[in-house]
């Protein structure tokens, strides 16, 4: 969308003027230390398949503001869906509250930034919708030629176009156009009675094509099938203090919760965090290098601008097990007196934004994945995460496995069930032993959750060996 559409989006359908706009956000931050307008329009689409039909399809626009005034500590946040200058005053009414006995001065805008992360294309124009419900059609006939174990195929295809502007009080704009799309495969198979099952999901800050490649959606068939054949087969998972082996990708939603939110820069600040007052302290082991990037190309959680307008970059968090940084937003960045770092975040215009991660992920080490695997006598090999629980004040957390294995002998053993990994975010990190060499990121389908607001978001790591890491069961 170029800048005049946006303009036009924002300004002339809706009957607002830029320059008037500009001059009641200006009077209504007068006094503050920051805040802006923020602007978005964003349209939405989903189709889901289920048992060899299509079950639902829903297609969503939305449009609205969300006007925010931040005095010292405090906030004051208004939204409305109506894009007019009566309801700009009215929110402009509740932002003056904050500023009752103060008088600050605007803090600077964010830097500018050429970068682009992702098209500004449209991903829900690119493909009609009966091309979107013959590819849910085809996984689905896929998905059951596979098997004959297999008893039930669920498909669902997720788009969305959001384009904001946020209008400071100095009468900075900045706007930002991201694409958002995601394919999900969920199989259950069936055995002698028992039924389980396998899920796998991909996407990214890009259009929808590559997910109408036959190799993309194909392997996501073959894996989410693996997965639940897999799990046909398995065992009741042992309990108790274990090594665990860590395999790549998405099992960094693990350090995402573990460890991720209580590196965020307002839990810090109220010293309410394992984390608070431990810069420069070693809080890893060695060779544990973890990132925040909110700049990788087409990534699920990466943004060009953050939702308060600044550039997001590579923020190193923990550098060779030692504390270095916190991920900011604006507000708890001046508070703390350092440098934002493109991790304001929100849901939607009617939402204020805090600080959140965006990819966050564990640099890999120099081992061989084999050999980390081979040096274990007994332990678990976790492959996969589903849902978890984090306590961020104290760390500990509880995470389940989806597909998980023994191992005996430095070699894979049988395939487990209701494995549960339970310990505490820094604890952990400092009972990684090896490191491999194979990073990699998730595959585009993280959600991060956080005071009520969802954001997308991304993880990774390499192969880690963690030992003495409890392990809870469903074995006698």
């Amino acid at each position: 969308m170029s800048q005049f559409d946006a303009t036009k989006l924002f300004y002339s359908d809706t009957g607002l003027d830029p320059a008037a706009t500009e001059r009641q956000v200006a009077a209504a931050l007068s006094g503050c230390d920051d805040g802006e307008l923020y602007l978005q329009y964003v349209v939405s689409e989903s189709f889901s398949f289920d048992d060899g039909r299509l079950k639902a399809a829903s297609f969503d626009t939305q449009k609205g503001f969300g006007l925010r005034g931040v005095a010292g500590e405090m906030t004051a946040f208004a939204h409305a869906t109506e894009l007019s200058s009566a309801a700009i005053a009215r929110a402009a009414d509740t932002v003056r509250l904050v500023k009752d006995g103060h008088s600050g001065t605007m803090a600077l805008a964010p830097m500018p930034t050429n970068a682009r992360r992702y098209s500004d294309d449209n991903p829900l124009a690119g493909i009609d919708f009966s091309a979107k419900v013959a590819l849910m059609q085809k996984i689905d006939a896929a998905a059951r030629a596979r098997d004959p174990r297999v008893v039930q195929v669920s498909a669902s295809l997720l788009g969305s176009w959001s384009v904001v502007e946020i209008l400071r009080g100095d009468g900075t704009r900045v706007r930002d156009i991201r694409p958002l799309v995601r394919l999900n495969v969920q199989i259950v198979t069936e055995k002698n009675g028992r039924r389980e099952t396998g899920f796998h999901g991909l996407g990214g800050r890009t259009m929808y094509d590559r997910l109408f490649e036959d190799a993309t959606w194909e392997r996501a068939i073959d894996i989410a099938l693996n997965q639940s054949l897999t799990n046909l087969d398995a065992v009741d998972a042992p309990a108790g203090e274990m090594t665990v082996v860590l395999g790549p990708g998405w099992p960094g939603v693990l350090l995402h919760e573990a460890v991720g939110h209580g590196l965020e820069g307002d839990f810090n600040r109220k010293g309410t965090s394992a984390f608070s007052g431990r810069i420069g302290e070693r809080v890893a082991a060695p060779g544990v290098t973890v990132v925040d990037d909110g700049s990788l190309d087409q990534r699920r959680g990466s943004l060009t601008v953050d939702d308060e307008g600044t550039p997001t970059g590579r923020t190193v968090l923990i550098e060779d097990g030692i504390l270095k940084g916190y991920m900011q937003d604006r507000l708890n960045a001046r508070l703390m007196g350092v440098v934002a770092t493109g991790n304001g975040r929100r849901e939607s215009y009617a939402h204020a934004p805090m600080p959140r991660m965006t990819n966050t992920f564990m640099l890999g080490g120099n081992e061989d994945p084999g050999n980390i695997l081979a040096s274990v006598k007994k332990g678990i090999f976790a492959k996969s995460f589903g849902g978890g629980q984090v306590d961020i004040t104290s760390g500990k957390f509880v995470f389940s496995c989806t597909e998980a294995y023994e191992i005996e002998n430095g070699r894979l053993g049988r395939p487990l069930k209701g494995a549960t990994l339970i310990g505490n975010g820094p604890d952990v990190l400092t009972r990684v032993k090896a490191i491999g060499n194979d990073l990699e990121l998730d595959e585009g389908v993280g959600i991060c959750g956080k005071a009520g607001q969802s954001v997308p978001a991304g993880v990774g790591q390499p192969t880690l060996l963690v030992e003495g890491l409890t392990v809870g069961g469903t074995a006698a």
